[in-house]
């Protein structure tokens, strides 16, 4: 008999949240969503956990987590293409949760480590525990209840994320809680929407992360100011996310997958080779030519045009997306 082919965690998380679904009406399942959609578009005290019980929990997971994990997975790649010797050996995930974060990790790093995911919705992490019982590499994650705030105290790792959480706390405690982690990690990713509101969250992030001695590894190819001027535009990106059957019910589309907008930083306390550029929107593909806006290391954006003059250059640029870094690695 063949041996079983193991799965990649993205199928694994995939095949549990599936089966969270099993027995859960799609109307209830499709109500719950709407309803913590609603209140994640409000105002969130951070002593009231929006994930009350286990029906919210299981609606709100399979909603969310594949999102998560996609935007997440994709910050977490362009760190470790700046950062191409660090594997680490202990992840803390603050607010994480059901544990997307976690999973996104072991995508990108296989193999065991130490992880803690701490937040303080107690359903949303007995939740997670249970979804991780079918991953190898984190079952023996610990789920610890946490208040997300000025008391947090994080012990010394190498990794510490923090995914769609900044966005719920208040200004004091969003700034706690980036130096909790800058105090403790030596690498630290910030995921949050990518709106407005939610790249100015990352840039204020961002500078006290600096501040705090860290070497912006991405997105950005650089470590000075960001050249958008504010008010005028953020910087974002889109993941590809595979969407279930109950986001189909939940937002009436049909289409089977839908995009992700997310804005994020990742920086290290060790030096960094971040991207010589980076890919900032949709790149626009014309006859015979390719138009790239790119943020560079002077501290610009710049709209860059590749033809079939270039090349290979050009051929690569028909295969860039955005988020990428330009030029392509050789």
């Amino acid at each position: 008999m063949n041996a079983p082919v193991s799965s990649s965690p993205a199928d694994t998380l995939r095949a549990g949240l599936a089966r969270l679904l099993d027995g859960l009406p799609p109307r209830q399942a499709a109500q719950a969503v709407e309803r913590l959609i609603a209140h994640y578009r409000g105002a969130t005290p951070t002593d009231a956990p929006i994930l009350r019980d286990r029906a919210d929990v299981a609606a709100y997971a399979a909603y969310r987590m594949p999102a998560t994990f996609e935007a997440v997975r994709a910050a977490l790649e362009a760190f470790a293409q700046a950062a191409p010797g660090f594997t680490p050996a202990g992840h803390t995930d603050v607010g994480g949760g059901t544990g997307a974060a976690t999973w996104a990790v072991a995508d990108t790093w296989p193999g065991a480590r130490e992880v803690a995911v701490l937040d303080w919705a107690e359903p949303a992490l007995a939740l997670g525990e249970e979804l991780a019982a079918a991953h190898p590499a984190l079952r023996e994650t610990r789920w610890r209840r946490a208040r997300i705030g000025a008391d947090l105290t994080l012990d010394p790792v190498d990794l510490v994320t923090v995914s769609y959480v900044l966005n719920e706390l208040t200004a004091a405690d969003r700034a706690a809680l980036v130096d909790a982690a800058a105090s403790a990690a030596r690498a630290v990713i910030i995921v949050e929407p990518g709106t407005p509101d939610g790249y100015a969250r990352i840039i204020e992030a961002r500078a006290r992360l600096i501040t705090a001695g860290f070497h912006i590894a991405a997105p950005c190819p650089h470590s000075a100011g960001c050249p958008i001027a504010p008010g005028t535009d953020w910087c974002h990106f889109s993941a590809r996310v595979s969407r279930s059957s109950l986001h189909r019910q939940v937002k009436g589309g049909s289409l089977p997958y839908e995009d992700e907008k997310f804005a994020y930083v990742a920086a290290a306390r060790f030096p960094v080779d971040p991207a010589p550029a980076r890919v900032v929107r949709r790149p626009q593909i014309r006859k015979g030519q390719v138009l790239l806006d790119l943020c560079e290391p002077d501290e610009q954006l710049r709209r860059t045009t590749v033809t079939k003059r270039h090349g290979e250059l050009y051929k690569a640029a028909r295969d860039t997306e955005w988020g990428d870094a330009w030029p392509p690695a050789r």
